[in-house]
């Protein structure tokens, strides 16, 4: 378990000493800082709120947060093969399961780093600013400002957990960054406009497809998904969904000759 902490600790140091991760989250603090300034100076009235300023710079600045969290998913192994350290990799006591694991983890610890950094300047700076004053028009009345924005937050991660999967198969399949990020931008940018051609209203096998359930937002305003689905089933189907791509990713990996 140790050998395998420490390959969980290679990767992420992988990520850190490049100044490209300093700068994606120097950016991410900046806009997190700047936006609640600029609804400050156009808010008319006090109507803003502390929480619907943190809501709304959330909302803008996790576009931010998921495109980082891609850049990194896609260059942890399709980088590899690109530097050729692959090989490095390969010839130290360890399975190329727990290479990938450790891989994934640390996409996934950089992520959570990112929405962390992103939700703590939001809060900190509309804090400043708003107070605690105003009332909220975006937080549900049954339910405190904090435990809304906390739910909103878990369901811009959910959205960004399911891209990075995707953008994580697509570099361990293809074993090329570019390709991988290209498309995870676009399924981030696109779902919403596939989701409407799909509708499950209007078609009762949209019900299983992913974009239809990537947004977990409507669920904070009503217990009735799209087509009339629960929560439990999107979290079924996303499930089912992130175990295929982890499962592709895994064989692919395990079973291509990466020396090569």
């Amino acid at each position: 378990m140790g050998n395998f902490f420490s390959l969980v600790r290679n990767e992420n140091m992988k990520i850190y000493r490049r100044a490209r991760t300093w700068v994606m989250l120097a950016i991410l603090a900046f806009c997190n800082a700047i936006l609640p300034i600029l609804f400050y100076m156009v808010d008319s009235g006090g109507q803003t709120s502390l929480w619907d300023s943190v809501i709304l710079t959330v909302s803008f600045t996790f576009y931010l947060c998921t495109i980082f969290s891609v850049i990194v998913a896609a260059d942890s192994v399709a980088g590899e093969f690109s530097w050729g350290t692959i090989k490095l990799l390969l010839i130290r006591p360890w399975s190329r399961s727990k290479i990938l694991l450790s891989k994934y983890i640390s996409v996934i610890l950089f992520s959570l780093l990112c929405t962390l950094l992103l939700a703590a300047v939001a809060v900190l700076a509309s804090s400043v600013l708003f107070g605690s004053g105003g009332e909220s028009n975006l937080i549900a009345p049954d339910r405190s400002g904090l435990v809304f924005t906390f739910q909103y937050l878990l369901c811009d991660y959910v959205n960004l957990f399911m891209t990075v999967a995707i953008a994580f198969m697509i570099s361990t399949v293809f074993r090329a960054g570019g390709l991988s990020i290209g498309l995870a931008l676009f399924i981030m940018f696109a779902k919403g406009i596939f989701a409407r051609l799909f509708s499950p209203e209007r078609y009762e096998w949209a019900k299983y497809l992913l974009f239809t359930h990537m947004d977990l937002s409507d669920y904070l305003k009503s217990d009735v998904g799209p087509g009339g689905v629960t929560l439990g089933f999107s979290l079924a189907v996303l499930a089912a969904y992130y175990i295929l791509f982890m499962a592709v990713s895994w064989y692919v990996f395990h079973k291509r000759d990466v020396a090569a």
